[in-house]
């Protein structure tokens, strides 16, 4: 191949994430409702019927369908069809960072209203209930914060001898941060509660 073409190709593409086609990719919406003239913020608990994390808590959303026009489409089509709520009935939605997670996938969360939560009836397929925290408890407690580590673990035939170091190299592996947010019997943690701390910085940093 001529360097002439080599270099018209690289000029002329847009810069992705390197090997995005390979991610499975996932939209997440965060619910605002208004209840006892305050904000409060809605989670849903994962059936006992599913078979990934039944019973565990988190934002409506899931895997975005090759009909989906975007990301925040996917957000609001999985959020009415795991609460029941009307499209017209989710507004404000805006997106927040996405998450590029060490395990494939890729995160798309949006925060948006609930205009008329008296007429969420959860999907008892994929909700096993739901339930709301006040905004201003998220104000006032930080999570709890705990490492998680991970460690490298080559396959049997790995070619040791052809690296430097070979079976001693030095490899350089980052853990995580797993937050944790408990409010009356609830535990919330896990990806639900990085978006959560996320969105809290996120509205901490605005003007008073």
């Amino acid at each position: 191949m001529e360097i002439d073409k080599i270099v018209n190709v690289v000029q002329n593409r847009t810069p992705s994430i390197l090997g995005l086609g390979e991610f499975k990719r996932f939209s997440i919406l965060l619910p605002l409702i208004k209840k006892d003239n305050d904000v409060h913020i809605l989670f849903e608990v994962r059936s006992n019927q599913l078979r990934r994390q039944p019973g565990e808590i988190c934002f409506p959303g899931g895997k975005m369908d090759p009909t989906d026009k975007d990301e925040k489409h996917t957000a609001i089509r999985e959020t009415m069809e795991e609460l029941g709520v009307k499209e017209n009935g989710i507004t404000d939605v805006s997106p927040l960072d996405y998450f590029v997670s060490p395990f494939g996938t890729i995160i798309y969360p949006f925060v948006g209203m609930i205009n008329n939560p008296d007429e969420i009836r959860p999907n008892p397929a994929e909700v096993g209930e739901v339930f709301t925290v006040p905004l201003s408890f998220f104000l006032s407690n930080p999570p709890q914060i705990f490492k998680v580590k991970f460690h490298v673990e080559p396959e049997e035939n790995f070619p040791f001898n052809d690296i430097i170091g070979g079976e001693n190299y030095n490899w350089q592996v980052k853990g995580m941060d797993e937050c944790f947010y408990y409010y009356q019997d609830r535990v919330i943690w896990g990806l639900t509660a990085g978006i959560l701390k996320h969105f809290i910085e996120v509205i901490g940093k605005s003007p008073k």
